[in-house]
């Protein structure tokens, strides 16, 4: 069936109805007298009582009033149609939207459990060397810049004081 959506037009005296459903487009008038006269400024259309309606329409501005006696009512439409479009509704986008977050949760806890059992296992084209049993490391060289102070040589660095900054 075709999806129709709703549009308010402000006028200085009042709102028009436009619908929209594929390439047509329905205005109706918002005076609510019988013998309601449309000047479409062109456009092409047939009238039924208050509306005015446009098939086929190209989206291009169009200037359209109507009156009755001397009330008249102007509204410019800018409505953009096209033949084969649907139309969302918010409901509908935030459950794409949750949709997607849940799946991408999915897949990120999927990832940090395969990736957990490997963390232990050794790559297959890393180190190739044949790994012996654990062997601690031996103690850092000694810097010469940086010897400790023996027990002897305490006077020298006697004098030293902290600075106070």
């Amino acid at each position: 069936f075709p999806l129709v959506s709703f549009l308010i037009g402000l006028s200085s005296q009042g709102e028009f109805l436009v619908e929209i459903s594929g390439t047509t487009v329905t205005v109706t008038c918002p005076l609510e007298d019988e013998g309601v006269q449309w000047d479409p400024s062109g456009r092409r259309g047939h009238r039924e009582e208050r509306k005015f309606i446009m098939k086929d329409h190209d989206s291009t501005p169009a200037n359209l009033s109507c009156f009755l006696g001397n009330k008249k009512h102007k509204l410019y439409l800018n409505a953009r149609v096209c033949a084969n479009c649907e139309e969302l509704d918010a409901l509908t986008v935030a459950g794409i939207i949750a949709a997607d977050l849940l799946i991408t949760l999915g897949v990120l806890i999927l990832v940090y459990y395969f990736s957990k059992g490997r963390k232990g296992r050794a790559s297959a084209g890393g180190d190739s060397r044949p790994r012996g049993p654990k062997m601690q490391r031996p103690p850092p060289v000694p810097n010469p810049d940086y010897e400790p102070i023996r027990k002897g040589q305490r006077e020298v660095y006697a004098g030293l004081q902290s600075r106070g900054f």
